[in-house]
């Protein structure tokens, strides 16, 4: 879609904004309430970091909008780092605590790289589930539109979600209680 051209990837975020923001707003619908990482936010940096790219391969919309999905998922897993860090100290001086509420709370902070951690490990034992969970998670595709992607059927896919989604359950509660 892009091609190298900056100019290219300005057309194409602009024609697909708004299912951009939907995708980050279905992201940020489990946060807590007064979190002030807003969709516009996420799609800001998702651009931001996809400008930097010298070509994004995307021949189309569905591949386009995982691309994204991929680059949204780093963006919130930074923010989730971020977060920790700042709940570390980050080598900086204290701030009060009032300062900082904006942020993810921490154990949102920890979830978010529990299950980050967790779908990494999964994508080493079973890339297509990883696949699949990235796609119907971060991206927002529908089974088919995630069987289209992946070039598998729609049966498939809802296999691999289900199986998927109960190992990072799992997974992710271990990781969250050692």
């Amino acid at each position: 879609m892009t091609d190298g051209n900056p100019a290219a990837l300005d057309r194409v975020v602009g024609l697909l904004y708004d299912e951009l923001r939907a995708m980050a707003r279905n992201r940020l619908s489990s946060e807590r309430s007064g979190h002030t990482l807003s969709a516009t936010a996420v799609v800001n940096e998702v651009y931001l970091k996809l400008a930097g790219h010298h070509r994004i391969s995307a021949p189309d919309r569905t591949r386009f909008l995982a691309v994204a999905a991929t680059t949204m998922r780093r963006v919130l897993v930074d923010y989730a780092r971020t977060r920790r860090r700042q709940k570390r100290g980050g080598g900086e001086a204290n701030v009060p605590l009032d300062q900082v509420e904006h942020l993810l709370s921490d154990t949102e902070a920890d979830e978010v790289l529990a299950l980050d951690a967790a779908l990494t490990r999964l994508a080493e034992i079973n890339p297509r589930g990883a696949e699949v969970v990235q796609q119907r998670f971060y991206a927002g595709l529908s089974l088919e539109e995630t069987a289209a992607l992946l070039n598998v059927s729609t049966k498939t896919v809802q296999r691999d979600w289900i199986a998927a989604r109960a190992w990072l359950r799992k997974e992710v509660v271990q990781e969250l209680d050692p």
